[in-house]
């Protein structure tokens, strides 16, 4: 199979983040498996998705993982002009569907290289590592990365995360964590709302709060001019609460989401804020004394990655992609989990991130040339025996 017809096939399993993953897991495991490569998973506890990860070439130090995810975002509500899981060529040189191009594309130039891979005289192995769950937090690529570490007795040096970036290097994300603040507060008639607590109001002063902490890293110059914007952001997706124009509100709730550059940290921000509440629930149950404020995880926080421009992995990326000029995403990616288990991480794939989880997604039949062509030459590189300079 080619890497449209691999990519054909990956696109046609509807396989959505938070679902199970095993029609597209065994596929891909029967491709590896029938071409002799022995599969190991990484499954959840319940048994109903698994991650997998797969070694070809020799058990030495230093080789180079190619990561990507196996799930995709949903379609509901989108207006798509074809059907979302069947690979469609209008002959504009594109190829449609969901996945197409985050990041089953990847998935499919990793498959459809797998033969010179086997043939190849590789001094440095490469192993596959492909997750569930991306696309609801990252949530398997921690689990992921420690399985590859744990399970060989040699010990990789590189991750290549397949992230649809137009063949760029990318070096940086910003780490992401995404909450939800419950507010619990009194009901009553509004005529008394000075006499109860409305949970929206004080609801309003937390998300004031959180937007005045954004502009306060701005004006303190918390700024890394590689991404854009150049700051952590702090945004409030969603809010609810109350039940009438005349009721004050006893419940409340919000939704929001913190982007931090490196050189801000996620957990501090979060420890800042918990202490605002605590201040306001000491002063408003006096009022009433169970007013109460509660911040829960939405999903675990996705770590930022940092990579340092003179990093082998940027030297070796910049060679088999063809491309010099670095970048920064302020999308949640695998890269800053894998970097977090000791290996030098980058991300580099084909396709853009503008056609991801939008309807007609697709993905240019040239992205996945190059695709392809960026991994025929790091099979080159690993059969050099002038890599092992770089490991």
């Amino acid at each position: 199979m080619n890497v449209e017809e691999i990519l054909k096939k990956l696109v046609s399993f509807p396989v959505l983040g938070g679902e199970s993953n095993l029609s597209i897991l065994n596929w891909i495991k029967g491709v590896l498996e029938s071409n002799g490569v022995t599969v190991h998973l990484v499954p959840n506890e319940d048994g109903s998705k698994a991650s997998l990860h797969c070694r070809i070439g020799p058990a030495t130090d230093g080789g180079v993982i190619l990561s990507g995810h196996m799930d995709v975002v949903p379609v509901e509500g989108q207006e798509w002009t074809t059907d979302p899981f069947v690979l469609t060529d209008k002959g504009d040189g594109k190829l449609y569907g969901r996945g197409a191009c985050d990041m089953k594309g990847f998935l499919a130039c990793c498959l459809a290289a797998l033969p010179q891979m086997l043939e190849a005289d590789l001094k440095k192995p490469i192993y596959f590592a492909f997750s569930y769950d991306e696309e609801v937090g990252c949530l398997a690529a921690p689990e992921l990365a420690r399985a590859i570490s744990t399970h060989y007795d040699e010990t990789p040096k590189y991750a290549i995360i397949g992230e649809p970036s137009l063949m760029e290097p990318i070096v940086g994300q910003k780490g992401i964590y995404i909450l939800e603040t419950y507010v619990n507060g009194s009901a009553g008639h509004s005529s008394r709302v000075k006499q109860e607590v409305s949970a929206i109001h004080e609801a309003m002063r937390l998300i004031l709060w959180l937007e005045k902490k954004m502009d306060q890293l701005i004006a303190d110059k918390r700024l890394d001019d590689r991404f854009h914007p150049p700051h952590s952001s702090i945004h409030i997706g969603l809010v609810s609460g109350g039940i009438a124009p005349n009721v004050i509100a006893d419940k409340a709730h919000f939704y929001w989401d913190l982007r931090t550059i490196p050189m801000d940290d996620i957990d501090a921000i979060v420890k800042e804020f918990d202490g605002y509440c605590k201040k306001r629930e000491a002063t408003l149950r006096q009022v009433f004394p169970d007013f109460s404020i509660k911040t829960v995880e939405n999903h675990p926080p996705v770590p930022h990655l940092d990579t340092k421009a003179d990093a082998d992995v940027v030297s070796l990326v910049k060679r088999i992609s063809g491309k010099s000029k670095l970048n920064t995403v302020s999308y949640a990616a695998e890269a800053g989990q894998f970097a977090n288990e000791g290996f030098q991480s980058a991300i580099c794939g084909p396709g853009s991130i503008a056609q991801a989880h939008r309807a007609d997604e697709f993905i240019a039949k040239e992205q996945l040339v190059k695709g392809v062509a960026m991994i025929n030459k790091l099979i080159l590189e690993l059969s050099s025996e002038n890599f092992a300079w770089y490991a």
